[in-house]
This record gives C-alpha cells, sequence and structure tokens, in this order.
C-alpha cells in the first residue's frame, strides 16, 4: 500500500482526465493522517483551487463550525478529502469519467487514513461510496457499513448555504451526532 506522501505526489502529477489542464493546483486532503473520522466531499471550489486544501470556503467554514459544535472537534482532528482532486469548470458537477480517473485515489486515502468512521457530504460522494443510484435525501439518517468503518452520509454543507435552510441544517447536525456516536469511544 502506498504512503499518504506517495499517493499525494501521483496526485499532483496526475493528467487522467481533461480536468488536470485547467486546475490552479491539485486538491489532494488534508488533516490528521491517523484520524478515526473522515469527511469525504464532492470536488474542490475556486478556494480550494486557489488554496490547495479541501472546504476552505464557505461550506468549510459551515462544516467546521457544525463538527465543532455537534462532535467537539477541530480540523487537525479528521481528514478531509473529495471524490475530485481537480476543480470542474464553473463548479459544474464532476462527470462520470472524471470521476472513474480520481476514484482510485480517494479509495487508497480511505485505506491509506484507515478511519472507523467516514461521513459523505452529498450526492456524489454518497452514491460513489455507498456504491448506490439514490440520493442523499433517501440515504442520510441511518449508517452504513464501509469494510471495517461505519459510512454516514449527510448533506453538502453547500445544500444548508443555498436555500436549505434550518431543516437542513438540523439534519446536519443529526448526522454529526450519529457519526460521533460511532467513533470508538
Amino acid at each position: 500500500m502506498p504512503t499518504l506522501a506517495e499517493l499525494e505526489r501521483e496526485a499532483l502529477a496526475c493528467t487522467r482526465c481533461p480536468l488536470s489542464g485547467g486546475r490552479t493546483q491539485v486538491v489532494f486532503g488534508v488533516g490528521n493522517p491517523d484520524a478515526d473520522l473522515m469527511f469525504v466531499g464532492e470536488a474542490p471550489g475556486r478556494e480550494e483551487d486557489l488554496k490547495g486544501e479541501p472546504f476552505v470556503g464557505r461550506s468549510g467554514k459551515l462544516l467546521d463550525k457544525l463538527v465543532l459544535e455537534e462532535m467537539g472537534l477541530t480540523r487537525e482532528q479528521f481528514y478531509i478529502a473529495n471524490v475530485l482532486k481537480c476543480r470542474p469548470p464553473n463548479n459544474r458537477d464532476p462527470l462520470p469519467d472524471e470521476i472513474t480517473a480520481c476514484r482510485p485515489f480517494l479509495e487508497e486515502q480511505v485505506k491509506v487514513i484507515g478511519a472507523k468512521v467516514i461521513v459523505t457530504l452529498g450526492n456524489f460522494a454518497t452514491k460513489l461510496l455507498l456504491n448506490t443510484t439514490e440520493g442523499i435525501t433517501k440515504v442520510r439518517g441511518r449508517t452504513y457499513p464501509y469494510g471495517v468503518a461505519t459510512l454516514v452520509p449527510t448533506y453538502h454543507p453547500s445544500a444548508a448555504l443555498q436555500g436549505g435552510g434550518t431543516e437542513v441544517l438540523a439534519r446536519m447536525r443529526a448526522d454529526l451526532v450519529r457519526a460521533k456516536q460511532a467513533l470508538p469511544a
């Protein structure tokens, strides 16, 4: 199994899909590589592409706030990555061939981190890791076995920011409590 550093080096040089031509930088992942908790999002946005770190924009600030309030954890205590490592133009949804190209990086990240709980943020991460076509509204609210880990699907923070309001926030909070309960004591 490659180390996280080796995997990141490989991702930094990746040209498996056309997104590599438009990126400012690869957004590999960040956080504690020995964490029991891992978050998986969709794809980098503009702020993430510029900084090279996932979830640094408005969605990231909201996620950090919710995780601190519901789980008592800061970003240094978990690991966070995305399905795609490069920003899609105009923040459009990931395309199937892009997901296929990036999937091996995410699968290896999940193995190397070895988190006990994986929280998927939104449809793309949830559908990929659960290998389902059902959307987030159908599958959230429960936990799922994922190898030796527990997978907890929830909404992407952008869903709350883009009009989901208090209802989406309440459901996200409940899902984060569910994730906290699944963590080892």
